[in-house]
């Protein structure tokens, strides 16, 4: 391997330890506020904020940012700052993905927190405290699960599939007797690791979803061998001007593919 290859895989290696230590210690700060009534705040109008997210969001970014300087930020409970633009490498934070879920006392939340360069997740951490579980990966190095290995499961007779019920219904007929449609799961994050460890098979994803909810999660797909794809059929782009993305796209294999028509273009809308 050439000697800028190995240096730029040491370097995103440094940058998962950091992602891992920050996030594990930030699931310790939240899991003080779980199920003890947090204060919690409405933003936008019916999107809950608790105490639990501004003290997570607060710990990652002092402690990211002083251990890497010269990265950008991006982070739900943080205003955005355009000089993150400037950065080749920027932090793209969720203190808390699925806080309606971790408000109700429901165990799948996460802390999620990636480090983007060029649009691309390089590294990727989702902390999932309540239910004891850690997801990491680094771009070509694999997607993990409490150190052990994980990819998708290969395609089956039965199919388990999250998302919007009416996205759902849109998939060819021939696939409709196939699916076991899953519950609600409050974080999205944690929706696509499911299909990285092989507990889910695909999900669709409703409009507005945001970079820090799928930065560390597409990476994590990505390299258990899924993808999250976008209406056109490429993978989202993220820390850029544009941080909000349309419908979306989660799973591997053939329904992946069937998954295409229901999002792809205006028809598909």
């Amino acid at each position: 391997m050439p000697e800028a290859d190995v240096a730029a895989q040491a370097g995103m290696l440094a940058d998962l330890e950091l992602l891992r230590i920050a996030a594990a210690e930030a699931g310790r700060i939240a899991m003080g506020y779980f199920r003890r009534n947090p204060e919690v705040w409405l933003k936008g109008g019916n999107s809950p904020v608790s105490e639990a997210d501004y003290a997570a969001d607060r710990y990652l970014r002092e402690t990211l940012m002083a251990a890497r300087p010269d990265y950008g930020w991006l982070s739900e409970e943080t205003a955005d700052n355009p000089e993150r633009l400037g950065a080749r490498r920027t932090f793209v934070v969720d203190p808390i993905d699925g806080t309606r879920g971790f408000v109700e006392g429901r165990a799948e939340w996460c802390v999620s927190a990636a480090v983007v360069e060029n649009g691309r997740s390089l590294a990727g951490v989702l902390e999932c405290p309540a239910r004891g579980e850690t997801y990491w990966a680094v771009a070509g190095g694999g997607a993990y699960l409490n150190g052990d290995r994980i990819g998708v499961r290969p395609g089956g007779e039965r199919l388990s599939i999250a998302g919007p019920k009416p996205m759902i219904d849109r998939l060819p007929p021939q696939w409709q007797p196939r699916l076991d449609r899953v519950a609600y799961i409050p974080s999205l994050a944690y929706r696509l690791a499911m299909i990285a460890s092989g507990a889910l098979d695909a999900t669709f994803v409703k409009p507005n979803a945001h970079d820090w909810d799928i930065a560390a999660a597409e990476l994590i797909l990505r390299e258990a061998g899924g993808r999250l794809l976008d209406s056109e059929g490429g993978l989202p782009a993220f820390a850029g001007e544009r941080i909000v993305h349309g419908e979306l796209m989660a799973g591997s294999g053939e329904l992946l593919a069937a998954m295409a028509s229901v999002i792809a273009g205006p028809d598909g809308r």
